[in-house]
Order: C-alpha cells, then structure tokens, then sequence
C-alpha cells in the first residue's frame, strides 16, 4: 500500500510575553500511515530539531474553537488583525506558545483531509486486512 505524505513549511512565532516573540520556522507533517496524528518539527535547520505529535482532529477543532487538554492546547484568536492559531504544548522540558496563521494551517490541514477523508483512518492501517489474514489461517 503506497502512502500519501503532506507537508508543509512555514514560519510559527514563539511568544516569549505579550510583547514579544521570535520567528521559529516549522514543518507540518501528515502520513496517512499514521493517520490519526500530526507532527510538527520545529527548527528544522537546526542540528537538534524539536518535534511534536499529537491529534489530527485536535488541530482541526483548534483552528475554530478551543480544544485541548494537558499537554496540547489549541485555540484560535486575532492577534494584529490576523487570524492565528495559538499551540501551548507542555513537557517535562518546559512550556512552549505557539502562534500560526490560520490561512496556511487551514489549507495544510485541507489537503490532510482530502488524503485521508474524516472517518477513513482506520482503514490507512491496514487491521482489517491484517486480520483477515489471521483469521484465515
């Protein structure tokens, strides 16, 4: 079975205080062998590249209303006039809040969905003919 990878680059800004923020550019990235998840790398020029992955779904619903428990929170505002998405993740290694436009997040997560339509998953992984086979046996 051939797998369809979506991606996209694009610049987040790190909020540092209300005031203050820095560039950290950033790699969207979505397999339909994994398809129930997002992965999200950060510094990917860098020797140490920071990456996370958590729900597909749970980026779709935070780029309309807040969502999120935990470690991954997700929630769109206007900061500026724009529309963005803000991301607070949380590690043993600390916090981090994350601010994407929503206009280049939204379209990434477009493609995501026409690869692999909502409800779809689960047959990206393969069970059913996994244990068809067992079961024949």
């Amino acid at each position: 079975m051939e797998h369809t990878v979506v991606e996209r680059e694009l610049e987040l800004r790190l909020i540092l205080s209300p005031e203050r923020g820095i560039p950290v550019p950033a790699r969207l990235s979505y397999r339909s062998d994994d398809p129930y998840a997002v992965h999200i790398m950060f510094h990917i020029n860098s020797e140490s590249p920071v990456s996370w992955t958590f729900a597909r779904d749970l980026l779709v619903e935070g780029v309309f209303r807040p969502c999120g428990h935990g470690d991954v929170r997700v929630w769109p505002t206007k900061v500026d006039g724009r529309s963005v998405v803000l991301m607070a993740l949380s590690s043993p290694d600390g916090d981090a809040l994350l601010e994407a436009p929503i206009p280049q997040v939204s379209a990434w997560l477009e493609r995501t969905l026409r690869a692999v339509p909502p409800g779809t998953e689960g047959g990206q992984l393969g069970i059913d003919d996994a244990l068809d086979q067992l079961l024949a046996q």
